[in-house]
């Protein structure tokens, strides 16, 4: 990644310790954290950081950027629904794809994401600048970006359980070979870690994807060292669709296949049991946790409090605008941890404001392979670092800094970002981008109507209440 500022340092701010807090100076030269100490000589420019809290990057783990431009459209519906009008509505331009990657970078970078995991939605017969698009959006404004093409062999018709009918399904556009190329070439051409950004193989989920893709994904991953990711039991009828078509859970067909590693993030994790749940932390793959969508789509609470004690590493994710409808990191960090509450009465397996904290970068960062360079505030570690006041813009008195940032939700309270000591936020601002030209640009590109007519679900409604057991349409 290329280098903003060779050498500044971070003077008198707020870093957790394990009883409390103390105020350090913090030094990076060449993008790395060089020195952690207090009173250190200043070196290159010097941030005023007194009375503000400084911590690693958040990831957001998990999101889909063209979604952007359904926000707020959709009706509220079941995932298996939802999807029919999201189809119905989605980008087919490659420079709408480069402007939604923006939006959904700056919003991230503005909650305190300092990486992305962006599991992109490809414009059919334009998939290959669908990947241009979102890797120069990312490069242009510097966030750490693991973009994961989303790939899948079967068509959408095949995502609901049969119980018992015979339904051909129309065959999907693409052969699962032209699709495992397509990822080739985008790892050839784009997978560039030394530059911030990442390729993934990333098969949308069991529900639309046959063995066969998933075992070339795996070689993929293999052969070029590539982290994955999938959804995973997102919904009541994925569960259900898993044991109707591998008589066995999810969880446990695709251990059998060996995709499920310590490389390997899953999206959602909703509707696991308790076997499923041993079998996972076995494989030490990562749940990211979804919350918002989760709730928006009425697909269920994951069972976030047993992943915890079953010592599964989690972290969060915004998922995309279509389905939050944001990209508010801390929002979905604060329902993520507190949503929990409610299913289970032993308070001592809550979540704390320093956990999430911990989840969301550590935890991050783990999923992605990258512990070793990102995640923590440690000497020897790359900078993707955020300094917060969290009294900003507010009438809060000062309080526990990590948890007036977790619980009290401040606004607008990130000062400075930097992602591998470039700075990319500065005094609250995105620095990289024309911010009022990008938001000019996505008013122009907008593509709702307010004429719009309600897209027409009618047989693939009228199935997934037979299938799920509510009842025909009046």
């Amino acid at each position: 990644m290329t280098q903003g500022q060779a050498a500044f340092t971070i003077q008198n701010a707020l870093v957790p310790t394990e009883q409390g807090y103390q105020t350090v100076d913090v030094q990076i030269t060449d993008g790395w954290i060089r020195a952690i100490a207090s009173e250190l000589p200043p070196v290159g420019q010097v941030i005023n950081a007194s009375g503000q809290l400084l911590l690693p990057g958040f990831v957001n783990a998990h999101t889909h950027s063209s979604e952007l431009w359904q926000r707020g459209m959709i009706s509220p519906l079941p995932l298996e629904l939802w999807l029919t009008e999201l189809y119905e509505l989605a980008p087919l331009e490659p420079e709408q794809i480069y402007l939604s990657a923006l939006g959904t970078a700056v919003e991230t970078l503005l909650s305190g994401g300092t990486t992305i995991v962006d599991h992109l939605v490809l414009i059919p017969g334009k998939e290959e600048e669908t990947i241009a698009a979102a890797v120069r959006a990312y490069r242009e404004i510097g966030i750490r970006a693991f973009v994961a093409p989303l790939i899948q062999d079967l068509s959408l018709e095949a995502g609901l359980p049969m119980r018992g009918e015979s339904i051909a399904h129309p065959p999907y556009g693409r052969s699962t070979a032209e699709t495992l190329a397509l990822v080739e070439r985008a790892v050839n051409q784009f997978h560039c870690p030394e530059a911030g950004i990442y390729i993934m193989v990333a098969p949308t989920g069991i529900q639309l994807c046959s063995d066969a893709l998933f075992e070339g994904s795996m070689a993929l991953s293999d052969r070029y060292q590539l982290c994955r990711h999938a959804h995973l039991l997102e919904t009541k009828a994925q569960y259900d669709l898993a044991r109707e078509k591998y008589s066995c859970s999810a969880v446990e067909h695709l251990d059998r296949l060996g995709f499920l590693n310590a490389q390997t993030s899953l999206a959602h994790c909703v509707w696991l049991d308790d076997a499923d749940i041993t079998l996972l932390a076995k494989t030490r793959a990562t749940v990211v946790h979804n919350p918002l969508s989760n709730l928006r789509l009425g697909s269920g609470i994951a069972p976030l409090l047993k992943y915890r004690r079953a010592g599964i590493n989690i972290t969060f994710g915004c998922d995309g605008s279509a389905s939050n409808d944001s990209q508010d990191l801390l929002e979905v960090i604060k329902i993520g941890t507190m949503l929990h509450n409610t299913t289970d009465f032993d308070y001592r397996h809550w979540i704390t404001p320093r956990e999430a904290v911990q989840m969301a970068s550590l935890g991050g960062a783990i999923g992605l392979n990258l512990a070793g360079q990102i995640g923590t505030l440690e000497v020897g570690k790359i900078a993707d670092l955020v300094l917060y006041d969290p009294t900003q813009h507010g009438v809060s008195p000062q309080s526990d800094p990590i948890g007036l940032l977790i619980w009290g939700r401040p606004i607008q309270p990130v000062r400075y970002l930097w992602v591998e000591g470039r700075p990319i936020v500065t005094e609250g601002q995105v620095t990289t981008i024309d911010l009022p030209w990008l938001k000019e640009e996505i008013r122009q590109h907008n593509l709702w109507n307010s004429e719009r007519s309600p897209i027409p679900l009618n047989r693939t409604e009228s199935r997934y209440r037979r299938v799920m057991g509510l009842g025909e349409l009046a």
